[in-house]
C-alpha cells in the first residue's frame, strides 16, 4: 500500500534541511511509540518532501503552496494507522517549514508480472545497515559493480526474510537479483560532475550514524515477489529511516489514485 499525503504550506519560502528524512522518521516514531502493534514495525518507507524547492544557504527553500510526502508499507493497517495519526496534528513544523495535513491519495500498485522493471529513487538507497560492524556504511561502492548489487541484495533479503511472509523455498528462489544503473544517467552526471552518492546523517535508537546514500535510475532484474516487496517497503537497508524508496519512471501522473478519508485532530507537532 502506498499513499501520497498532501500538506498545505503556511510559510512559503521557509527552509528544510537538504536531507530531512530523519526529521520525518522522528515524527513516525513519535506517532507509533505507544502502539504495541506498530512500535517496532520496520517494513515501510517514505519519500522526502516533494514540491517546488530552491537551494539556499539554510537548505531547501519550499516555494510551492503544497507539498507531498509518499508513504508505503507492506501492512495496509499500519499505513492506515499512520495516516490517521498524521491527521491528528493540525500543524507540523519541519525545520522552519510549517505545514498542515490536507488530504490523502492512495496509489494503485502496479502488477509486477515480469522479472525486470525500471525504477527511480525518491529517497537515497543505503546499501548496508550502519549497525552491522563488518562494513563501513560510508564507503563508496561503484554503482553497476557486482559489490553494489550484491550488498543491496543482501540487505533486501534480510528485510524480506524478517517479515516471515516467505517460505524458505521462496527465499531460495529469490537468488536472481541484479541492479543495472541507467548508462545515460551515469554518463551525464560524470560530464556534469554531479554526485551520485552523498553521506547522510540518520538516527537509530537515538544513536547518530553516517551512511552513504545513492540516488540514481536503474533497472532491477528479480522475481515479481521481490519487485512487489521493494515497491511497498523499500530497497536496501534502513528503509524505515527514510531510505530506499522507489518509484516507476514516467508514471506519476498516469497511475490511478483514490481519495482516502481521514479523521482530523488538533495536536501541534514540532520537529527539528
Amino acid at each position: 500500500m502506498r499513499a501520497r499525503v498532501i500538506f498545505s504550506v503556511e510559510n512559503i519560502g521557509s527552509a528544510i534541511p537538504f536531507h530531512h528524512q530523519f526529521i520525518i522518521s522522528r515524527l513516525v516514531k513519535e506517532m507509533t511509540v505507544l502502539e504495541e502493534e506498530y512500535a517496532g514495525y520496520k517494513n515501510f518507507s517514505f519519500s522526502g518532501v516533494k514540491g517546488q524547492t530552491k537551494v539556499g544557504k539554510e537548505g531547501l527553500h519550499v516555494l510551492s503552496s503544497k507539498i507531498t510526502i509518499v508513504f508505503a508499507s507492506l501492512k495496509d493497517d499500519f499505513l492506515e494507522f499512520l495516516i490517521q495519526k498524521i491527521f491528528t496534528y493540525k500543524r507540523i513544523e519541519i525545520g522552519t517549514l510549517r505545514v498542515r495535513p490536507e488530504s490523502v491519495e492512495l496509489e494503485e500498485i502496479p502488477l509486477f508480472a515480469d522479472n525486470s522493471s525500471k525504477y527511480l529513487c525518491i529517497s537515497p538507497i543505503v546499501i548496508t545497515n550502519p549497525k552491522e560492524p563488518n562494513y563501513d556504511p560510508k564507503k563508496y561502492v561503484m554503482p553497476g559493480s557486482d559489490d553494489f548489487s550484491d550488498l543491496i541484495y543482501e540487505a533486501t533479503m534480510i528485510n524480506m526474510d524478517r517479515t516471515g511472509l516467505y517460505t524458505p523455498e521462496q527465499m531460495a528462489n529469490f537468488f536472481r537479483f541484479q541492479i543495472v544503473p541507467d548508462p545515460e544517467y551515469l554518463s551525464k552526471i560524470k560530464e556534469e560532475e554531479k554526485k551520485i552518492a552523498r553521506v547522510y546523517n540518520t538516527y537509530i535508537n537515538d544513536a547518530k550514524y553516517e551512511v552513504r546514500g545513492y540516488t540514481l535510475p536503474f533497472t532491477l532484474f528479480a522475481e515479481p515477489e521481490v519487485h512487489h516487496f521493494i515497491f511497498n517497503s523499500g530497497i536496501g537497508a534502513i528503509n524505515n529511516e527514510g531510505f530506499g524508496m522507489l518509484d516507476i519512471p514516467n508514471t506519476d501522473q498516469k497511475r490511478k489514485t483514490t481519495p482516502f478519508d481521514v479523521k482530523r485532530g488538533n495536536t501541534t507537532g514540532r520537529l527539528e
